[in-house]
């Protein structure tokens, strides 16, 4: 039997690369961090506030998402949105996804 922490790891590998096509796919309306956080985790993405938070700013530096401050509310918040950029990587990001996990299944029944 595999250790238990050697799947953990692979596991946690998976996700994180699915993270940044999560966020796009979940940003199809504006959204503030922590109501991202919420829908990404009722979709059953499991993810934390400190990897939320830096992928965030990574995908705006990187001009895939835009940022607005909303400061109508006694509380500011910042409100994410997908760019024209980040919607074309998006579909991108999409079609590859779907050709692998069509190759994963493909291997995965071979057995």
């Amino acid at each position: 039997m595999p250790d238990k922490d050697i799947i953990q790891s692979y596991i946690t590998e998976l996700k994180r690369g699915n993270l940044v096509l999560a966020v796009l796919g979940s940003l199809t309306t504006p959204h503030y961090g922590y109501a991202l956080l919420q829908t990404l985790q009722e979709r059953g993405m499991d993810i934390e506030a400190n990897t939320l938070y830096p992928l965030l700013r990574r995908l705006e530096k990187q001009e895939l998402l835009v940022s607005d401050w909303d400061t109508t509310e006694s509380r500011p918040r910042k409100y994410y949105s997908i760019s024209d950029t980040g919607k074309d990587v998006r579909t991108k990001l999409f079609e590859e996804w779907k050709d692998m996990q069509k190759s994963l299944i493909g291997i995965y029944t071979e057995e």
